[in-house]
């Protein structure tokens, strides 16, 4: 490389399809592109860029101890889209949920195929899945297996079937760029080495855009030695929202979050010990809330009188519990692991007690690291629960993202499919997984389903826009100088005072991202009010954003370090304020147990039953927030089965 910190190597590229992103879904594209590119019998061009590196980029980068999405034989897609609408509080695109129930078996079975590990019933160890070979279940929708190479072992796959030579990693992406005679095209993306002193500036036909969802935009439950400690992955910065609203996507449920409970400090996740070791939740004095507080769900039906009530509404109840000063809330791990162990040899407890811990090192290693700190042997002493600070997704148990255009043949309405599957209100702007909104429970084989759905429709666009040649409305050098105004404010101002830290010209992007940690934590409903927001909360929270917005301007990037921090810091405000509007507009509590509108802390089925989708103006960096009507696809009559 040429460049130098000051002046950058701009590097420009063109390709027909650029995939932004490195997770599940850019997977899953990457290595579905390949066929129907051959099929068609046309040249197109493919890139894949990614902030990390692939083999551990993404939400699946530790591992994982189960597959939280698998139909199998036994179940139907429409039973999928029930469950998938009932646990987000009856706001889903049937649409999207039943096209991917019909299509993510193919992938969990390509995962097999490919090398990993899946429990299987006794006398179907060697049978696959394909073949069916029945899984070991955790839940209704959950399989367990050896996921610790998960992440390696898809990421070999897609790297295979696109070529090392069109990856390119620590690049990351920070603008979306429109076409020059279109504004309502995507065109062009420009971001920069985070190793190298260099600019990369790319023109494409359609582009996927899947950079997860928004981590650290609500001060975390871990401080001190413990920051930097999260459930989701902490690089996941919101990017997927921000570029598409500034490119001018159309964005949907913004307003929903997740706060998964999760064990305390390590935020180790609590799903296999639900379902699989069958583990009970209580209070500090043994109570098991979700039976103790059981008639709080009557308040909320249908969706807390299904036979498995909705996520937000278990979390309520637990809150309760917490308010009204019984906590601690613990997992009840020694009873648990007592009742399976009454039936089995010393040789299978000691294989049961193996499982406990694997579960934790399979997905997360930093949990196992808080039980042998504390010496908690679970058969032994139970776990603190605690529900985490709010992250915004859409594939896990959230549904916030941008709104896409869906299969044609489910019987939606006409206005959800206006183009390509997968297409966001911008032509030739593709997301998958995290990326799309109102369809939550992908997990990571939805994810990887969903980008193969898209790279087919990717495929079909490039087709049918071939004779089309993209233009960039920005010129390269109003891009490079927008991208490195934190090292020029640093350049400029470093040499103002002799602690580098401190200096009224600049702030560093660390301080900048505690502020906006605190107000997001204060006023939109953090730990800190236990979830509680109000109207009056909500317009310091948009007054103490538009400040920071105007201070972000001044942050310094004194290494590609901090100038990563700093665009990431730029995609988090962004992303948190849409978040802020979304919660503002929708005047009822959707969600109870994630976040309480307390002016209007009820479930308005009347006049709230409706998509909130909203558009960016980047040019007055103002928003319109709007309703959508939600219909039902799927009958939803079957909810108490």
């Amino acid at each position: 490389m040429s460049g130098t910190f000051e002046n950058p190597e701009i590097i420009e590229e063109s390709c027909d399809i650029l995939l932004i992103g490195g997770g599940m879904g850019a997977c899953g594209a990457a290595y579905e592109l390949g066929p129907w590119i051959e099929a068609s019998g046309e040249n197109i061009s493919v890139k894949l860029v990614d902030k990390a590196a692939m083999d551990r980029s993404g939400a699946v980068a530790q591992g994982l101890s189960a597959i939280n999405t698998y139909i199998g034989t036994e179940q139907d897609p429409a039973d999928y889209a029930r469950m998938v609408s009932n646990d987000l509080m009856g706001i889903t695109r049937d649409d999207l949920a039943y096209d991917l129930g019909r299509h993510v078996d193919d992938s969990v079975h390509l995962f097999e195929e490919w090398g990993l590990p899946i429990w299987k019933q006794p006398g179907d160890e060697n049978k696959p899945l394909a073949e069916g070979g029945m899984p070991v279940r955790s839940g209704k929708w959950q399989i367990m297996i050896n996921g610790e190479s998960y992440k390696w072992i898809v990421a070999e796959a897609a790297k295979k079937a696109l070529g090392t030579e069109n990856i390119q990693e620590r690049i990351f992406i920070v603008k979306l760029v429109n076409d020059k005679n279109d504004p309502s095209r995507i065109a062009g993306a420009v971001g920069f080495s985070t190793r190298e002193n260099s600019i990369h500036v790319y023109t494409f036909k359609a582009c996927l855009l899947v950079c997860g969802g928004a981590v650290n935009i609500f001060r975390p439950r871990s401080v001190g030695e413990g920051t930097g400690r999260a459930w989701y992955p902490v690089w996941n910065a919101g990017s997927t929202y921000s570029m598409a609203a500034e490119a001018g996507a159309e964005l949907t449920m913004m307003e929903n979050r997740f706060v998964p409970a999760r064990f305390k400090d390590g935020y180790g996740p609590v799903g296999a010990w639900f379902l699989l070791f069958k583990a009970k939740a209580t209070n500090a004095f043994g109570e098991v809330y979700m039976d103790k507080n059981k008639e709080l769900l009557n308040d909320y039906p249908p969706y807390g009188l299904a036979k498995v009530p909705a996520s937000c509404l278990r979390n309520h109840l637990m809150m309760k519990e917490m308010r009204e000063g019984r906590g601690p809330i613990y997992m009840d791990t020694v009873t648990a692991l007592g009742d399976l162990a009454k039936t089995m040899t010393p040789k299978e407890i000691k294989h049961l007690e193996a499982e406990a811990w694997e579960d934790f090192l399979d997905m997360c290693i930093g949990q196992a690291g808080v039980w042998a700190g504390e010496n908690i042997e679970p058969e032994k002493t139970n776990s603190e629960l605690m529900p985490t600070e709010p992250y915004l997704l859409g594939s896990h148990s959230g549904c916030c993202g941008i709104w896409v255009s869906g299969p044609t043949d489910i019987g939606a309405p006409e206005s959800w499919s206006w183009g390509y599957r997968s297409m966001t209100t911008v032509k030739g702007l593709f997301t998958a997984a995290d990326g799309v909104g109102a369809s939550g429970h992908k997990f990571s084989s939805g994810s990887h389903a969903e980008g193969r759905l898209a790279a087919k429709a990717m495929v079909q666009y490039v087709l049918d826009n071939k004779d089309w040649t993209p233009e960039l409305d920005t010129s390269v050098e109003e891009l490079t100088s927008d991208i490195y105004t934190p090292v020029r404010t640093y350049l400029e101002h470093k040499d103002y005072s002799t602690a580098i830290d401190v200096n009224p010209n600049y702030i560093t992007p660390r301080m900048l991202q505690f502020r906006l940690q605190k107000m997001m934590d204060e006023y939109v409903a953090g730990v800190a009010t236990h979830y509680q927001t109000n109207a009056k909360m909500l317009e310091v929270a948009e007054h103490k954003l538009g400040m920071l917005k105007e201070d972000a301007k001044k942050m310094r990037a004194k290494d590609l370090h901090e100038l990563l921090r700093a665009w990431e810091n730029y995609h988090r405000i962004l992303t948190a304020e849409a978040h802020m509007k979304h919660i503002q507009f929708r005047e009822e509590s959707r969600y109870p147990g994630f976040y309480y509108r307390m002016d209007f802390n009820i479930v308005d089925e009347e006049n709230w039953k409706c998509f909130v989708n909203s558009t960016y103006d980047k040019a007055t960096q103002t928003w319109n927030c709007f309703k959508v009507e939600h219909v039902d696809v799927v009958d939803k009559t079957q909810l108490m089965k």
